[in-house]
């Protein structure tokens, strides 16, 4: 008979166990995934099920828990919810709105890079996202062609490294933080490098939907670079900042970073001038400047959302009336072509 050693069998005993994933990315596995599901845990009528089927067919949902635990129960046009729920107008074509609204496909110099304005750089650093908006303008992004490995991103980084103009470093995706933090920690340790950089900005939704992305390791990688750090939220509604979000954004301003919003314009969402006050003034008691004002990029499948310029035009003018001046976003719309985002 074989028998091990009781040596041996010590030291597989006390060998270290596999660490558990960090709680953000068990919450990021743990995102509701099924409409049916979504619509059963808010309690919705069953009439919404064939709508949200037929929305997730073409891109799918997803929704994490914290996210979710801050909408309302019963009721589908709760502005979080709208956000998130597929609808069956996502199927009808509408004349205008297309797959690639910001034609980001012609300015893709390099796998994982969009080049489109002079003095930055956007790098696709995940394909993946915490939530899946549905007027996200990337919803149909060929993100498998702009996921690079490592040693693609170092063929792709000599793009930045080759040319003095670019002085800041955009990291999107998807969302760029839901990439592990080795792998940011990685990337932006190459940023740190190329002399001519001075700016690391990173838009992302991750902060908001599951705030428990913000902790000890992401604050490590991000405390240690030279660069200056912006973080460009993505919020829309008041009712999307809690505790844990603002809790979450005190970490990040604690760790030097400037914190900026950028909104878009969504009927049935945000489209008041009261609910847009509301945002200005939640997003400032969170430490965070609002920013840009989007209105909707014309990407198929969204067309629902849209809200006509006048009208845009009219809530702005109603904003500067009730609130001060730092915090009035700047009504704005991207023009494939544009050097910059273009004001209305």
């Amino acid at each position: 008979m074989i028998t091990r050693s009781s040596a041996l069998l010590q030291r597989h005993d006390e060998a270290e166990p596999l660490a558990p994933p960090p709680a953000w990315q068990a919450q990021l596995a743990g995102a509701i995934r099924d409409p049916a599901e979504l619509c059963r845990r808010l309690g919705l009528d069953a009439a919404w099920r064939p709508g949200a089927e037929a929305g997730h067919a073409l891109f799918e949902v997803r929704v994490p828990e914290a996210f979710l635990s801050r909408m309302r129960p019963g009721d589908p046009h709760d502005p979080l919810l709208r956000q998130v729920l597929p609808l069956g107008e996502e199927t009808l074509p509408a004349p205008g709105f297309v797959a690639d609204p910001l034609e980001e496909a012609a300015h893709t110099p390099a796998r994982g890079l969009i080049h489109k304005y002079a003095g930055r750089v956007l790098l696709i650093a995940s394909p993946a996202c915490a939530v899946n908006c549905r007027y996200c303008f990337r919803r149909h992004f060929p993100y498998g062609e702009n996921a690079p490995s490592r040693a693609q991103w170092e063929t792709s980084l000599d793009h930045l490294r080759h040319d003095p103009t670019i002085v800041e470093a955009i990291l999107s995706g998807g969302d760029p933080l839901a990439a592990s933090d080795r792998q940011l920690a990685w990337l932006v340790e190459r940023l740190d490098v190329i002399p001519h950089l001075r700016r690391l900005r990173i838009h992302t939704r991750l902060p908001v939907v599951i705030p428990d992305r913000i902790d000890g390791a992401l604050l490590d990688w991000l405390g240690k670079t030279r660069l200056q750090k912006v973080v460009v939220l993505h919020i829309n509604h008041a009712n999307e900042i809690d505790d844990a979000v603002i809790d979450a954004c005190a970490r990040l301003k604690e760790a030097g970073v400037t914190l900026l919003n950028q909104s878009v314009l969504l009927r049935g969402v945000n489209d008041s001038a009261d609910a847009l006050a509301a945002l200005s003034e939640r997003l400032f008691e969170a430490g965070v400047l609002p920013y840009y004002l989007h209105v909707l990029d014309p990407v198929a499948g969204a067309a629902h959302f849209d809200v006509p310029d006048d009208q845009a035009r009219e809530l702005i003018a109603g904003l500067r009336e009730v609130l001060p001046g730092f915090l009035v976003p700047r009504l704005v719309r991207e023009i494939p072509g544009e050097g910059s985002k273009t004001p209305l």
